[in-house]
């Protein structure tokens, strides 16, 4: 849990960067703590670019870290691409900050608006290139959990490539063990959902993700 003096060295640092780049720069600082699990925004500048505000939930990137807290330490992601619910195209970083005992306990973010940017170049490039050139689909920036786990929910059925109604067994044990790995059932009721979704009861889904724990003892 951040302090709060390293909270408050942290928005100073945000403010800094802000006013470097100017209103089309978001800067957030998330903490990552089992408190915070559900309102992990706890410093933001230029919130107008993704539409957040303090005390929002997490991104994708904090819940995974909140799933793998006390494993592996985190490797931090610099320059990729994210995408906000009205369709703004962001460059972001993200670095994870550690405490003194080693373990992270907060997240700073950059998210740069490049919409504008993107839109020239891809002018630029469907003139001068006669080939279209494959992109992976941007992660989308949620501005609360019931958005996020929405999210990760489509994503664990285009993971299957099936409508749920045509899922096997199998087919919603990979959908549910994805939603696991990605940190959704840390979302408050989110096992009532899940289970709604796939048509299963909520012990039919905790024994898929038993099944799950189970698996990983055997490899």
């Amino acid at each position: 849990m951040l302090k709060p003096h390293e909270l408050e060295m942290l928005r100073t640092v945000a403010k800094g960067v802000a006013a470097q780049f100017g209103s089309g720069c978001e800067v957030v600082v998330h903490e990552i703590s089992p408190q915070a699990a559900e309102h992990s925004l706890v410093a933001i500048e230029n919130g107008h670019v993704t539409g957040r505000k303090l005390g929002d939930g997490p991104s994708q990137v904090v819940l995974e870290q909140l799933k793998k807290a006390g494993e592996d330490p985190a490797a931090d992601r610099l320059c990729y691409l994210t995408r906000t619910p009205n369709g703004k195209l962001l460059k972001s970083s993200t670095v994870f900050l550690r405490g003194e005992d080693g373990k992270v306990c907060a997240l700073f973010g950059i998210n740069f608006d490049v919409s504008a940017l993107a839109l020239a170049g891809d002018v630029l490039s469907e003139l001068s290139s006669p080939m279209e050139t494959a992109q992976a689909e941007p992660a989308q920036i949620p501005n609360n959990v019931n958005d996020l786990l929405e999210d990760l929910i489509d994503r664990s059925v285009r993971l299957v490539g099936k409508p749920v109604d045509r899922m096997s067994k199998e087919d919603k044990i990979t959908a549910i063990r994805f939603l696991s790995d990605s940190g959704a059932m840390l979302i408050t009721k989110s096992g009532d959902k899940i289970a709604k979704f796939f048509g299963i009861s909520k012990y039919t889904l905790y024994s898929y993700l038993d099944a799950k724990q189970e698996d990983k003892h055997h490899d």
